[in-house]
């Protein structure tokens, strides 16, 4: 850093980095951009420095004006001037780093000094050389300028900073011109442009540049004369607003002008005037006063006309407002079911889907069957035809045996395939019934066949159909026993929750910890449903991931009584409905 004193005596601080930029461009280059002045030019203000070490030159070596003559082993073999940073070739030459790099920049780089090919891998720093070359005596780069101390090379950087002959820019930063650091306390003072000065008038601290608008404008000590012309010549123009308001020559209006008066005059006329129409003023005062007073009076009649209206608006707004809760109540209700319909016609599509798939091979597989019937058919004509002529001769046996053969064959194909189309009917019965929103309705038809079934121990329960908690979630079904099981045995319906093994149990939470409700539907119109409802026991390997077909089942031996269900509107048409629910709203996506 270096320093200076600007105006007012104040110390200002001077970064090397613009008091001293780069070193070395080319040097015709140098001489081509220097300005014209009154002294001799310092050519190392005109030439550009590195930035990482303050004074090396960016290309090519040193220009300093050395005491004696270098000699020739610390000249580069590039551009003959005293080695930056040098390096030395396998040849044993040596060159400035900038220099080396744009010879190894070439396409087969060779040295100039003996045309020997380099490498970048066999060049090594010349530290040796580097450390006498710094130690050699220089005048310094401000010796143009006056300065006439002399140093090594490496102490030019700490000399700059204090050279008092080195040309630095004006540390107020506006203004552009270079002087010698020496000379920066009397540009301060004197000439710098920008230098602070302070307004004789309101003691105010500023640019010099700003000082002259500064007055002429907004100055609030600055003298200015009254635009009135009357006898005060010159005041602050600070005092000028309020010395409008009291000045004789000023052009004012009557004080009752809103009562009426269109008097406008001089401040000085304006006394006068007052005195002499009084009473004139007083009659507009009384005039307006009575207009105001039967304003005031038609005001007071409408209000009390909105009065009498208030209440009965009240009210209408009471009732608006409960009618506007009430259809925001019922818009969330159906924004709910909205978005359980949308998830319900998500399932259903993927559903959907799934028959669809179901179809098309059942209708293949339809197709084959009517393939072979055609062709069994067939055969069969055939073999009528064989059997009527079959006793021409011996051939015709054998004839008559393979057709035999080929026409149990195809039976036996045929049977397979009925077997393969039952079993995709019952499967699609199945996909067709099938719940994904873990609710289950289940439709139990032939009551009283069923419950006789159940007493005479021939089917003890049924089974309902497969049920889900999602597309890809828990596999369940319930399982009902109609005379009872265990303590309701003879004298209840028993109603249990079956975990059955599923397609995705591998991605699902065990155990299954999902709140379940069992409901007996009532058909009647007073709907008084039977229901119970159970959290699984996470210690219950009926709720644990099922290694069978389906867990041991769990629920309620004592569910309704056989009174309470023969009785009541529980059996309508022979029919009964169970309703299992299963809680879905925490259950995390697989």
């Amino acid at each position: 850093m270096s320093s200076g004193r600007s105006a007012d005596g104040r110390e200002v601080q001077i970064p090397l980095q613009q008091s001293a930029p780069s070193l070395v461009p080319p040097l015709s280059s140098a001489l081509a951009i220097a300005p014209p002045s009154h002294r001799s030019v310092n050519p190392w203000t005109l030439c550009e420095f590195s930035t990482q070490q303050g004074f090396l030159p960016l290309h090519g070596g040193f220009r300093d004006h050395f005491l004696e003559t270098p000699e020739a082993k610390y000249c580069c073999e590039a551009c003959r001037l005293v080695l930056c940073q040098p390096r030395q070739t396998e040849c044993g030459h040596r060159f400035c780093q900038s220099c080396i790099n744009d010879i190894l920049s070439l396409q087969n780089p060779v040295c100039p000094a003996d045309m020997e090919p380099l490498f970048k891998d066999k060049i090594f720093k010349d530290v040796c050389c580097h450390r006498e070359i710094m130690a050699l005596k220089v005048f310094c780069r401000s010796e143009a300028n006056g300065c006439q101390e002399q140093m090594s090379l490496q102490q030019i950087p700490d000399h700059l900073n204090v050279c008092p002959f080195f040309e630095v820019p004006c540390p107020l930063g506006k203004c552009k011109e270079r002087m010698m650091r020496k000379e920066i306390p009397d540009h301060l003072t004197w000439k710098c442009k920008h230098r602070e000065s302070t307004c004789e008038f309101c003691m105010s601290k500023m640019p010099l540049t700003d000082l002259q608008k500064h007055k002429e404008t907004v100055c609030p000590a600055f003298p200015v004369s009254c635009p009135n012309h009357c006898s005060f010549t010159s005041l602050p123009r600070s005092e000028l607003t309020s010395h409008q308001h009291d000045c004789p020559k000023a052009q004012v209006s009557c004080l009752f002008q809103h009562y009426g008066c269109t008097f406008k005059g001089l401040n000085q006329d304006v006394r006068q005037h007052d005195s002499t129409f009084a009473a004139e003023h007083l009659r507009m005062m009384v005039k307006r006063n009575c207009l105001f007073e039967n304003k005031v009076e038609d005001v007071k009649e409408e209000l009390m006309e909105r009065y009498k209206v208030l209440p009965a608006l009240s009210s209408r707004l009471s009732e608006l407002e409960t009618q506007n809760e009430e259809l925001r109540e019922k818009n969330r209700q159906l924004e709910q079911k909205l978005a359980t319909m949308q998830k319900l016609m998500s399932s259903h599509s993927e559903k959907l889907l799934e028959l669809e798939l179901e179809l098309r091979s059942l209708r293949l597989l339809r197709e084959e069957m009517e393939n072979l019937r055609g062709t069994l058919e067939n055969v069969r004509t055939r073999l009528s035809a064989l059997e009527q002529g079959g006793r021409c001769g011996a051939g015709s046996t054998h004839t008559l045996a393979s057709l035999e053969t080929q026409l149990s064959r195809h039976d036996d194909m045929l049977s397979v395939h009925e077997i393969r189309l039952a079993d995709m009917d019952l499967r699609f019965q199945v996909l067709e019934t099938s719940s994904y929103n873990g609710t289950l309705i289940w439709k139990i038809r032939d009551y009283k066949r069923r419950k006789q079934e159940a007493v005479a121990g021939k089917t003890l329960s049924l089974y309902s159909q497969p049920f889900y908690t999602g597309y890809f979630g828990y596999k369940m079904c319930a399982r009902v026993y109609l005379n009872g099981d265990g303590m309701g045995k003879g004298t209840h319906l028993s109603l249990f929750f079956v975990v059955m093994r599923g397609e995705y149990d591998a991605l699902l939470p065990w155990p299954f910890k999902q709140k379940v409700t069992l409901m007996l539907m009532d058909q009647g119109p007073s709907r008084k449903h039977l229901g119970d409802a159970f959290k699984p026991d996470p210690n219950s390997s009926s709720f644990r991931r099922p290694l069978a077909e389906m867990n041991i089942a769990s629920g309620c031996p004592l569910f309704v009584s056989q009174s309470v269900l023969d009785t009541g509107s529980y059996i309508k048409d022979d029919t009964i409905f169970i309703k299992v629910t299963v809680d879905t709203s925490d259950l995390p996506d697989p």
